[in-house]
């Protein structure tokens, strides 16, 4: 790390980022996206979080999962549990919240700055404690679309907001490297079915839409 170099964790919702982009029209690339922010300072740690639910054959959200844990990105998952509601639609439960809040927590001490890619409201009492802390808190979702994909005492709260529809052109996917788009009946955005993980690393590819879910 070089002298006067930011140190860097960047956390991310995996749920709620795909949401985001999707809404924006763009697919991310992770890649990219390591590289932005590897550009502003002493990028230390990038994690990941989504939920895993289980006994479906494929998951076409995998590749991306096993992609980002071979190239920079600490994936964190736990088990989702599906439920029906009072409609009798199926919903996944996979809220992720604490998971994340408990590693910003334990890594503050060692950053400067974290990067919170979510616009979850709350997440507004993590942003004050981890600043209680003298850490610089920056997070990203978009204004840019009604209603805004950010609650907005987290806005508020944070010491920058970045609209991530001003970083598309950045982090974003080539058009022409977009996965096809999915079959009806396919998974959850930001949740994976659990199966054996290949033995090599495979190209990136993004969550693709699904049924609804709960507590995004």
């Amino acid at each position: 790390m070089q002298n006067g170099q930011e140190r860097i964790a960047l956390f991310i919702d995996g749920a709620n980022l795909y949401a985001t982009a999707k809404t924006l029209g763009f697919d991310i690339d992770y890649k990219r996206l390591l590289g932005e922010f590897r550009a502003r300072g002493y990028l230390l740690r990038a994690y990941y979080y989504t939920a895993l639910v289980e006994d479906q054959e494929y998951s076409s959200i995998r590749p991306l999962i096993d992609w980002l844990d071979y190239n920079g990105f600490t994936v964190v998952t736990k088990t989702a549990k599906e439920f029906t509601d009072s409609m009798g639609r199926r919903k996944v439960k996979g809220n992720m919240d604490i998971e994340l809040a408990v590693d910003a927590m334990e890594l503050a001490p060692r950053v400067d700055h974290i990067v919170l890619f979510s616009g979850d409201g709350d997440f507004r009492s993590l942003v004050e404690a981890l600043q209680r802390k003298g850490v610089k808190v920056s997070v990203v979702s978009t204004v840019s679309v009604q209603p805004a994909m950010i609650a907005d005492e987290l806005r508020r709260q944070a010491d920058e907001f970045i609209d991530l529809a001003h970083l598309s052109q950045r982090v974003g996917r080539d058009p022409s490297e977009r996965a096809p788009r999915p079959q009806v009946g396919q998974d959850v955005p930001g949740f994976v079915r659990d199966r054996p993980r290949p033995a090599r690393p495979v190209a990136p590819t993004s969550p693709v839409s699904g049924d609804d879910f709960a507590d995004r």
